[in-house]
């Protein structure tokens, strides 16, 4: 547990296409975590990237996640309604010196390198047609997952100064992550291995903020090949809310958390409520990602 007396976690998806087998994993690992530490579970829907979302996503989401059982707390909380939120933050950054205006191009910072060098930093720009870039004098590049240990990240890009809001004046998903993790209260964050690097970038903005992060645990991702998650963009597989509990079966599975058999004709609440009395996050695979082999109906894990 964390130093607050009170657990909360979250799960963030998409709205941009209905959950498939790696979003079962993650929701299902971060539920049952809250659970076994008695904590509260939000649910928020990432929307803030309204042209990839997909209209009646949100509610094929919700209906997924009560037909396996996987029921929040509190009222859902959407990206979209929370831009004054969230510009308030910009706009103090900006008037404190701590973010400022880039005006350059995926393009020139490609030719560049690939690796953004602070080029606008004291261009003094004005606002318009332009990005706002968070000044990460000294990001954090270290820090403590409870599953993989300590971690030490290289990746440059998640060390360069941040995209706050991008030029299209859409708020960056590093920001708003960040903020509303905040704003819920959020002490600890189960999620998958494909965020390890992010975690740096949220960690470097919470010390600006002076706010105190969550810990982190980081499971497998769910790949068809190495390198190569799961995921909408792949075209994964929607999850068949007619088979919840076979769905629960497997996740488990994959979670190094496999059902006896004397449970397997249990129902969808029994099968979460062994789950959540055998949860060990120190018991979780120690692995990036976990290959599955998948087909239309089911996927059989392979370690």
């Amino acid at each position: 547990m964390t130093g607050s007396s009170l657990y909360i976690g979250r799960f963030a998806p998409s709205p941009s296409g209905p959950l498939h087998f790696g979003s079962l994993v993650a929701a299902l690992a971060s539920f049952l975590d809250a659970r076994a530490n008695h904590g509260k579970w939000l649910l928020r829907m990432e929307d803030i990237d309204e042209p990839r979302c997909i209209t009646g996503a949100d509610q094929l989401i919700l209906k997924t996640l009560e037909a396996h059982g996987l029921t929040w707390d509190g009222e859902v909380i959407y990206q979209s309604q929370q831009h004054a939120r969230y510009q308030a933050v910009v706009d103090k950054l900006v008037a404190q010196g701590m973010a400022y205006y880039c005006t350059c191009t995926r393009k020139k910072i490609k030719e560049t390198g690939g690796i953004y060098q602070g080029t606008c930093r004291h261009s003094q720009h004005s606002s318009e047609g332009a990005a706002i870039r968070l000044k990460l004098d000294m990001p954090v590049n270290q820090f403590h997952d409870r599953i993989l240990g300590d971690i030490t990240v290289t990746d440059e890009h998640a060390l360069e100064d941040t995209v706050l809001k991008r030029r299209d004046g859409l708020f960056s998903y590093n920001l708003v992550v960040v903020l509303d993790d905040i704003f819920q209260g959020v002490t600890d964050i189960v999620r998958g291995s494909d965020l390890l690097t992010t975690t740096a970038t949220h960690l470097s903005l919470y010390a600006l903020l002076n706010e105190v992060p969550p810990r982190y645990a980081h499971i497998p991702v769910a790949s068809v090949a190495e390198g190569r998650k799961l995921s909408k963009q792949n075209h994964a597989t929607a999850l068949d809310n007619a088979h919840a509990v076979e769905n629960l079966h497997r996740a488990l599975a994959f979670l190094g958390l496999p059902v006896p058999n004397d449970l397997l004709n249990e129902s969808v609440n029994g099968v979460l409520q062994w789950a959540i009395e055998h949860w060990n996050c120190d018991k979780l695979p120690r692995q990036r990602e976990i290959i599955v082999a998948a087909t239309e109906s089911t996927y059989h894990t392979t370690f």
